[in-house]
């Protein structure tokens, strides 16, 4: 059933690069506050090396994550496979977010297609992988992307989107800073 890894081995790299979906769960430090669970896709993780991975970051309704990890680092990706094989699995670790106008996010954002919306880049070093069996999941079909979120981000434009992040991401739901402004 359930491994425990010090590291993405290349099986594990093909499973989770093949999710069309996966799932970044992040909480405030302290006993108090929200835990923020979200599910991303539009082919946006990359895995960077056996203790490393990425995910491009789009603008949405929160910024959660981003507070969270300004607060203490802490990150969890899931990935189970829907189609196929029953399998989950976790990726334990520290990450930082990288503003997309931040000269260290070019070579990541390299990693992942254009996106308009893209705030930044989640970059997580690894310090545990777990697979667990998955067989309660349900067997789903892919059927595409869902093209919304692009589609407002590029309706707002360039500086419709630094208005909306100063309003809707400068913060968290708990008050904790997220997102300087204005983003490049």
């Amino acid at each position: 059933m359930g491994r425990v890894l010090d590291e993405i081995t290349p099986a594990i790299q093909q499973l989770i690069e093949t999710q069309h979906v996966f799932f970044v769960a992040t909480a405030p430090s302290g006993s108090g506050g929200h835990v923020n669970l979200s599910p991303k896709g539009l082919d946006t993780f990359a895995v960077l090396g056996p203790r490393e991975v990425a995910y491009l970051d789009l603008t949405g309704s929160g910024a959660e994550t981003i507070a969270h990890l300004h607060d203490n680092g802490r990150i969890t990706l899931m990935f189970c496979t829907f189609e196929g094989a029953p399998n989950i699995v976790r990726l334990y670790g520290q990450g930082e977010a990288i503003a997309v106008g931040d000269p260290r996010a070019r070579d990541l954002r390299a990693r992942f297609p254009e996106h308009p919306g893209a705030r930044s880049v989640i970059r997580v070093d690894v310090e545990r992988v777990s697979t667990s069996c998955g067989y309660a999941v349900p067997l789903m079909t892919y059927q595409d992307d869902r093209s919304r979120l692009t589609e407002w981000a590029e309706g707002k434009g360039p500086d419709g989107l630094v208005e909306y992040r100063a309003d809707k991401n400068a913060t968290s739901i708990d008050g904790l800073p997220a997102l300087p402004v204005p983003i490049d």
